[in-house]
């Protein structure tokens, strides 16, 4: 795979995400995708995502830093928005607050495989 086409991929699947286009989804994420080392497959993949849209309105993943090297990504998303209730264990309850999600995915078949991912809770809890 060329890395210029693996970022249109993950570029495509981050805009795909932003538009909550959950039926192409399986376009950019395998059937047996593994997040942080387990496997949740495509349909609890979705409904991580969704669980996170339903927590969070105006979630908006924005891509702050991009590299590609095949069959990797190593993304740095950065996000500004205002969770409901609890966040990541914290009481935001509505606060905006900035973040980043340090992530890299390994692809298979043109397809996100693993998901690997930290989100910088430390920063959260500095705005709270």
């Amino acid at each position: 795979m060329i890395k210029s086409d693996l970022r249109d991929i993950y570029r495509d699947y981050i805009a795909c995400l932003n538009r909550q286009d959950w039926p192409k989804l399986e376009q950019f994420v395998g059937d047996d995708v593994h997040y942080n080392g387990r496997p949740i497959g495509l349909s609890g993949y979705r409904e991580m995502l969704e669980r996170d849209y339903l927590e969070i309105p105006d979630l908006r993943f924005n891509i702050d830093l991009l590299i590609s090297d095949p069959p990797y990504i190593a993304s740095r998303l950065r996000f500004d928005c205002t969770p409901r209730g609890t966040f990541l264990g914290l009481p935001v309850n509505g606060k905006r607050v900035s973040f980043a999600e340090n992530v890299f995915y390994e692809f298979r078949n043109e397809r996100i495989d693993q998901v690997w991912s930290v989100i910088d809770k430390a920063a959260i809890e500095a705005q709270l």
